[in-house]
Formats: structure tokens, sequence, C-alpha cells
């Protein structure tokens, strides 16, 4: 496309354009001019990051950016074509554009906007149900993400979300989890809005409760994103979750009520005892000192509730999921604990260890006046 029709393309844009916006197609004009490809593209990246520029941004892309598309940065090309396509009203429609743009850029110095062009078709097709064939094209980005040393936050980010929706889609809980926790690693917690960064911390507080495989939700619990939960009608939620991590049966009872609001939680409700009796198992051996963990099953059933005839069964499956490590005396009864998982610690647990560092200095000091006294000579101070 020759200047002349660029500048009638762009004066003609420039008329349909809110009177806000009208510089920009002057700049747009004078950088194309000058083929200052690096400052055109910038400047197009902030008018379409303009809510007001949506409707012109596909006519944009499609007469204007694509004839100049080889000779600018290939991510943020996607860029402005992944904010054009959101003006598609059809999946299919945004489909066929993503799809072409990312076959566009399919080339071996471009593999980064590849990336980031084919994650978003593998998210189209995740909102269409197509999860099969999102699923191939997230492990095609996946292999090629491995060979990268290094890439941009943004496909990161991208790959990390998509990959989470994909595994909420399926109930991987785990799985669903530890993406949803490696997307929010990659961006500004306040670049989502209010209300997405409630759906996260209510997404990652079901996964984290339901999820056969994670029993330690320290990474959650410190990160800001649960504080979105506060005052809202999922706070009992955040609570719960910091009940789990201290064992506390006593909140577990008092916020029980809420599970049934949440069809996931009431269907694994005898699941979710379960593993608060396992917190509360391995609660009560971490806040005995090292030397005082052998303990009776009697002592287990008073501290977790738990059935006597269920106890033995508890330990091994504690010791299977490396929560514990130790042995069990069956003839006696007794479990001699040696290790408990670390965990993060709340503000009680906190004064408790506060407690038991206090008793340990206290015993050093009595050990070292009963040599001082014994040794007397002998002992050199």
């Amino acid at each position: 496309m020759d200047n002349e029709k660029i500048a009638n393309m762009l004066g003609e844009q420039r008329d349909q354009a809110p009177d806000e916006l009208q510089h920009y197609f002057i700049d747009f004009e004078d950088f194309w001019e000058r083929r200052l490809w690096h400052e055109l593209t910038d400047k197009l990246i902030d008018f379409f990051d303009t809510p007001e520029s949506s409707r012109q941004r596909i006519p944009l892309f499609e007469t204007f950016i694509k004839s100049f598309a080889n000779k600018i940065n290939q991510l943020k090309l996607v860029t402005l074509g992944l904010n054009a396509a959101t003006q598609y009203k059809e999946d299919s429609d945004r489909l066929k554009f993503v799809s072409a743009l990312a076959k566009s850029v399919n080339k071996p110095a471009s593999q980064d906007a590849y990336v980031y062009a084919t994650v978003a078709v593998a998210s189209i097709k995740l909102r269409i149900g197509d999860n099969d064939g999102a699923r191939k094209q997230l492990d095609e980005c996946e292999q090629i993400l491995d060979n990268f040393d290094s890439v941009e936050t943004v496909v990161h980010a991208s790959f990390y979300r998509a990959n989470a929706e994909y595994y909420k889609a399926k109930l991987e809980f785990a799985s669903y989890y530890k993406n949803a926790l490696l997307f929010l690693a990659c961006i500004n917690l306040d670049d989502l809005d209010l209300r997405e960064r409630q759906a996260r911390a209510y997404d990652l507080s079901i996964a984290a409760l339901v999820s056969d495989s994670i029993y330690n939700f320290g990474e959650l619990l410190l990160h800001p994103i649960l504080n979105s939960l506060d005052k809202t009608q999922h706070a009992w939620l955040r609570e719960l979750l910091f009940a789990f991590n201290r064992g506390d049966l006593i909140a577990y009872d008092v916020l029980a009520g809420n599970i049934s609001k949440v069809n996931l939680l009431q269907e694994h409700r005898t699941f979710l005892y379960q593993k608060i009796s396992l917190s509360a198992l391995t609660e009560a051996v971490f806040k005995r000192p090292p030397h005082d963990r052998a303990m009776s099953f009697k002592t287990i059933s008073d501290e977790t509730k738990v059935q006597p005839n269920e106890i033995e069964h508890l330990i091994m499956k504690a010791l299977s999921l490396g929560l514990l490590r130790g042995t069990i005396d069956e003839v006696a009864e007794i479990a001699r604990i040696n290790w408990v998982q670390p965990k993060v610690l709340d503000m009680k647990q906190v004064e408790s260890m506060r407690t038991r560092l206090r008793e340990w200095d206290a015993s050093v000091n009595q050990l070292g006046n009963w040599i001082e006294v014994k040794g007397k000579d002998v002992w050199a101070a």
C-alpha cells in the first residue's frame, strides 16, 4: 500500500474517531512516512489500549498494520492483533482471526510471539468447549517455552492463565492451583480488577481445599490475592483455609455450616473432615518439642477427635503423604514421630513457637548452672 492510500485511509479513520483520539492518526501518518516502526508500534499500542478505540481496531489492523507487519516487533504485533480480536462478537470469527495471526508469526525468530498467539487460540477453544484442541496447543507451547532461556513475562503469564483455565474445566485441582499461582507470580496484582481478583481467590481456595495432594497452603495464605475475599460473602473461605493450616477443629466446626453453599465442597465434605484431621495431627506433633514426640494413640485421639480405632490409619495416611516421618508401635499403640512437614505459621502458632523457645532457653540455662555447680574447678566459664 502506497503512501497516498495510507494517508487517505488514516484520514478516513481519523474522521470517524472521537475528537480526543484524532491526534493519534496524525502521529500514525508521521511515523509511517518516516519509517519509525518502533515509535509507530508503541503509539498504536497506546491507541488500542484506549477503550474508545474499540470499533477502529479491526479496520486499522487489517488495512494498516498488516502492511508493515514484518517490520515491527512480532510480539507487539500479536499484542495489537489480540487487542483487535476482542472486537469480534462471535468466537468463531475471533478464532479464525487469531489462528491466522499465530500462523503469520510462526517463524524461527519469533517463536515467543507464536506461543503468545497460540495460547490465545487455546483460550478461545476452551471457551467454546474444545478442551482437547486447547490441550494439544498448550502442550505445543509448553515444549517451545521449555527451550527458551528467557522470554517476556507476558508470554509466560498468558500460558499459565490458559493452562489454569484448562485444568479448572477438567476439575484437576492440584494442577489448577499450581498454574493459577504461577500466573499470579507473573503479573502485577493491581492489573486485575477487583472482581477478577475475588474470582481468582475463590477458585484457588476451593482448589486448595478439595485437592487430595495439597496439604500445605502456605503459598496461598501468604499471597495478597486472598485479601480480596475480605468483607465479601466468601470471607469465610479465607478463615477456613487458616483453620486448616493450624488444624483448628473448633474453628472448622464453626465454619463447616458454610460448606453446603459450595457444591464442590459439599461433594467433598467427608474428605474435608479427613483433611482437617490430618492437619490437627500434624499440628499436635508440631506443638511438641522434638524429645516429646512419642504419642499414644489415645493422646492423638483426644487431640484430633478421631475415633481410637481409626488412629492407626490416620497416622499411616500422614506418613504416606509425607506430612510426618516416624514409626508406629502397633502393640504399644504409640507413634514415634521424628519429623513434621514445615508450614506457614499464623500468629497463634508463632506465639506457641515463642513459648517453646523460651522454655528451651530456660532449660539451657538450667543445664549450664547445673554443670557449673557440679564441675566446679573443672568447669571453665
